[in-house]
């Protein structure tokens, strides 16, 4: 449809953030220093955001783009309320892994992780045990390279994971799930709530396990 939104000027973007902070829907975050609209569908062409920019970086345009979703608006306030307010739980994302990290997203914990997150459009997902990044030297290069990463330990966190991990399959285009996983009994919990979520979300999501040793070795 065509509407009005916002559009924000890369060239004049300071990375201030204030357009963010002054977005109460959440369709904007800074990326890599800039701030983006990432969430077209939150954006409801009112514009608290454009008194809030110090440099005149953003205007209204009208252009084809997806109706306002007030809906998936409140369920993520409602997820953001959940978390624990800590700034590091902020949903952020990086536009291209380094040489050095193949992360493409933050936060990675599956307890603080959003429901709904650009990075989970179209993606290939690794949940992994906590331990195995520590266990596995190349475990960016092998594993995390052109996934989307979620990692949590069952038996520190007390958590069955399946539930939440059930409704990002379900509320996402996820594409295929990968999970690696230590040979220690404690953590088979992370595969199985993975198995459990694949069957309750309704999506037939091709599964990959793959079980590390404690001294580093593939062996599963």
């Amino acid at each position: 449809m065509i509407r009005r939104i916002i559009h924000i000027d890369e060239e004049l973007c300071n990375g201030c953030g204030a357009c963010a902070s002054a977005c109460h829907e959440g369709a904007i975050a800074m990326v890599d220093g800039k701030a983006k609209l990432t969430r077209e569908d939150y954006c409801d062409g009112l514009g608290d955001c454009l008194p809030a920019c110090p440099t005149g970086a953003i205007r209204f345009e009208e252009r084809e783009a997806p109706a306002y979703d007030e809906a998936a608006v409140l369920r993520a306030k409602a997820e953001k309320r959940a978390h624990t307010g800590c700034p590091g739980a902020r949903a952020r994302a990086m536009n291209a892994p380094s040489a050095a990290s193949a992360l493409t997203h933050w936060p990675v914990q599956i307890k603080l992780a959003p429901l709904h997150a650009p990075a989970f459009d179209g993606a290939d997902l690794l949940i992994a045990a906590d331990c195995a990044a520590y266990a596995y030297a190349s475990f960016h290069r092998d594993f995390m390279r052109g996934r989307v990463t979620l990692i949590g330990c069952p038996k520190l966190d007390a958590v069955d994971y399946s539930e939440k991990l059930t409704a990002l399959l379900a509320q996402n285009d996820i594409r295929s799930v990968t999970v690696v996983r230590m040979e220690v009994p404690c953590c088979g919990g992370i595969e199985q709530a993975v198995r459990r979520a694949i069957a309750q979300s309704g999506k037939p999501l091709p599964l990959q396990i793959a079980t590390l040793s404690i001294d580093g070795r593939i062996i599963g």
